[in-house]
């Protein structure tokens, strides 16, 4: 336990930066070059075949059609990964950023398999709702503006959000968006806090 719990020595390096220009190099890599979707995409078969890479690759993938898919995505990463990296430190922002994103994926892959889904997933977005708990449970008492006009706390919006996928999941509405990877990235950057930090994101939430 004590080596979950172990800090990295703090640094800042401005990773985010990084993960949103390799998600734009691979959203342009995917209009020159036809395979990129179908290699790097998680696909519950070609994970059974073993190309287990999907788990993290799948991440960094968007619809190629959707310019909104991966616009949204980035500007989420950009507007609380920037804080959250500067509150964890870039080593920890990145252990995390991976950890939430990946397992988000392994729990819908499970999902997917024994449901018999046939589901190809990708996306940043069960990182990215990780990184919004993250920025809720550090800044609990910060302003978020949605569609720029209503102001709510942090903790209301990323709550909101949670509520909201719950009910798409599930009702099936929108049935074509991953609510299941969203929750799973909730829900490990919970437990992340929970064992990394030993911090319960709940208490942070009302406790202000």
């Amino acid at each position: 336990m004590k080596l979950l719990r172990k800090p990295f020595r703090y640094s800042y390096t401005s990773v985010v930066y990084y993960l949103i220009g390799i998600n734009i190099l691979v959203f342009l890599a995917q209009h020159l070059f036809r395979n990129v979707t179908f290699y790097l995409a998680m696909f519950p078969p070609a994970v059974l075949r073993g190309w287990v890479w999907q788990f993290v690759t799948y991440m960094f993938v968007h619809a190629p059609r959707s310019l909104t898919h991966i616009l949204f995505n980035m500007l989420g990463l950009f507007i609380f990964g920037i804080q959250v990296e500067r509150r964890m430190g870039s080593k920890e922002f990145l252990l995390y950023y991976f950890v939430t994103g990946t397992l988000a994926g392994v729990i819908s892959f499970i999902v997917y398999y024994y449901t018999r889904t046939p589901a190809l997933l990708l996306g940043a977005s069960g990182a990215i709702f990780a990184v919004e708990l993250a920025f809720a449970a550090f800044f609990p008492d910060a302003i978020i503006y949605i569609w720029g006009i209503i102001p709510v706390r942090a903790p209301v919006m990323v709550l909101g959000f949670t509520a909201l996928e719950l009910f798409f999941s599930v009702s099936g509405m929108q049935s074509g968006v991953a609510h299941l990877t969203h929750l799973s990235g909730f829900a490990v950057g919970w437990l992340y806090f929970l064992v990394r930090f030993r911090i319960n994101p709940w208490r942070e939430f009302k406790g202000r």
